[in-house]
């Protein structure tokens, strides 16, 4: 298991960071770490992994299936992940999960269980806690939402490699809530290791939005490692704005992205319209590749 362990670290995060130069200026400018170039294609890799080794560690995994919730980016990290490790998977996903994602997660060979497409991620949620109940024997239950691993996974690498990639030069860090671990994470470790910054937090501006993986906190359920005092200023982001990023990012700098990359995007760009001079520092979670749906919609 050590050797596939670490087959599978060579693979999770050191993801490449480049400036955003269309929506930069002289003054101020915007750096986007590129999540997709890491085993599953999404920065979910960085959480899934460091949740499978901690519990391979303690012998939570050993015998039992991997059981989580999931609206996807997670889901197919913990699958192809789990494929390296021969630890099989279990997610509980909302019906209404794109087919593109159901074809990814049957390729890797998960198990699913479809939820309420009603009640989100929340309802996958309760759904996964009710299967762990009742065969605690048969599944560890992963509970991204509330693992400390998720943040500390971005402790442990996504800071430091903001902190080296900039050496140190960061006036912002923008991100978007939805498990709040790359958020809470990234900015505990990036202060941790001295950087003198804000933190910006960024949310859907109503419950029904196109950011997968975002939540409304608002009306949603807090997950548990949310540390609210990491949050030096929020940003509510709408559909619209991320639909026009997702175009103008491919016009003018070459780059397909996620709803939820986008909108990390459209919030460090309504940011920097407000400072003379600054180095913000965001995280583009995935690219297009998943998001059939969306690629029809826009049109350059």
């Amino acid at each position: 298991m050590e050797r596939l362990l670490a087959n599978c670290r060579q693979r999770v995060g050191n993801t490449p960071m480049i400036g955003i130069e269309s929506l930069s200026s002289d003054k101020v400018k915007v750096w986007a770490k590129l999540e997709w170039h890491q085993i599953g294609n999404s920065v979910k890799a960085r959480a899934a992994f460091h949740i499978m080794q901690r519990a391979w560690s303690e012998g939570e995994l050993q015998g039992r299936t991997l059981l989580d919730a999931s609206s996807g980016n997670t889901a197919i990290a913990y699958a192809a992940i789990g494929r390296v490790l021969q630890i099989p998977v279990h997610i509980c996903i909302p019906s209404n999960a794109s087919e593109k994602r159901k074809q990814v997660l049957r390729s890797l060979g998960a198990s699913l269980h479809w939820t309420s497409e009603m009640e989100g991620t929340d309802g996958a949620q309760a759904v996964a806690q009710e299967i762990q109940a009742r065969y605690p024997e048969k599944y560890f239950y992963a509970d991204q939402y509330g693992n400390p691993s998720n943040q500390e996974a971005h402790v442990l690498t996504t800071s430091r490699e903001i902190w080296q990639q900039r050496d140190g030069r960061i006036s912002h860090f923008v991100a978007g809530l939805g498990t709040t671990g790359t958020f809470t994470g990234t900015t505990r470790g990036l202060k941790d290791l001295g950087a003198q910054f804000q933190a910006i937090a960024l949310q859907p501006d109503s419950p029904l939005h196109i950011m997968e993986g975002w939540k409304h906190l608002e009306t949603a359920k807090v997950p548990s490692i949310f540390d609210p005092s990491q949050v030096d200023a929020t940003a509510s982001i709408s559909s619209e704005s991320v639909m026009d990023m997702i175009r103008f990012i491919a016009r003018k700098e070459g780059l397909l992205l996620s709803p939820s990359a986008a909108a990390n995007l459209v919030g460090a760009q309504e940011l920097a319209h407000t400072l003379e001079e600054g180095d913000i520092v965001t995280v583009l979670a995935d690219d297009i590749s998943k998001y059939d749906e969306v690629l029809k919609m826009i049109q350059l």
